[in-house]
């Protein structure tokens, strides 16, 4: 009972503090004021701390625009997680935007959609990411192009950097800086979560939204790690395989040392 009370007091939280910025983050949205970066960490910090997230950042982001962040990807949490640490925009599957509540939530923060399918449009798509990093935007990308059980990195997609190598006839010193940001759920209740228990937190995406989402909320209390990884540099000169190669390195050295608890 007191559980389903907590929740109940949550999603009148959550729906308080929506309605309160709503109206200012369209307006943001409508005449593309910078106020609609800004608000969208307001939100996020509040539906972690609703969800019982327990968000310790380790490492810093990067100070140096543009910047692309390539982030591992275990959960729908994950967005609320980094949006609450950072201003940040996401690239998401088309498919998102027809989702009920979050596809919503995806359109108020300014997400870029993309349709894999669609080949002829391909140029549209980078050409979007390419002028919102150019324009100051933090861009989040999880390159594995799927999520996981996270417990692992899984591989890394070489061809979605092509946004980066498309943004950099736009930087004004012709690089365009990609920070690996590692995402860990590390703990329950206080206890180190471990492999077994990790998938209450993760969703691979197999398993269906509503159960899941109440599970999370009825547990109440998960730590989630951010690590903050070196940047890389991509310029004219970069290879996009090389540069894949290196940030997924760096992602999957942060989120393993995390897991083990180091």
């Amino acid at each position: 009972m007191i559980t389903w009370l907590r929740i109940a007091l949550g999603l009148v939280i959550l729906a308080t503090v929506t309605l309160v910025l709503l109206p200012a983050q369209l307006v943001g949205l409508r005449f593309n004021l910078k106020i609609r970066r800004y608000l969208p960490r307001l939100w996020h910090r509040v539906a972690c701390r609703v969800l019982g997230l327990k968000v310790r950042v380790h490492g810093a982001l990067e100070k140096n625009r543009p910047l692309l962040i390539a982030a591992n990807h275990a959960s729908w949490k994950d967005i609320m997680v980094l949006g609450s640490v950072a201003d940040v925009v996401y690239i998401a599957k088309s498919e998102v935007r027809g989702w009920p509540v979050f596809g919503i939530l995806a359109r108020l923060q300014a997400t870029i959609f993309v349709e894999r399918e669609q080949r002829q449009k391909t140029g549209d798509q980078v050409d979007e990411i390419a002028r919102r990093l150019a324009d100051g935007e933090i861009v989040v990308l999880f390159p594995e192009g799927t999520t996981s059980d996270g417990n692992q990195l899984l591989e890394i997609k070489s061809s979605l950097f092509g946004a980066a190598a498309s943004a950099v006839p736009h930087a004004p010193e012709g690089v365009v800086h990609i920070q690996p940001v590692s995402i860990a759920y590390t703990g329950l209740h206080g206890m180190a979560m471990g492999r077994y228990h990790r998938p209450i937190a993760a969703w691979p995406g197999d398993i269906e939204l509503l159960p899941h989402l109440l599970g999370i909320a009825r547990e109440g209390a998960v730590d989630v790690d951010v690590d903050f990884g070196e940047r890389v540099d991509y310029t004219r000169a970069s290879n996009r395989k090389d540069v894949s190669r290196t940030v997924g390195a760096r992602i999957r050295a942060m989120l393993g040392a995390r897991l083990r608890g180091r």
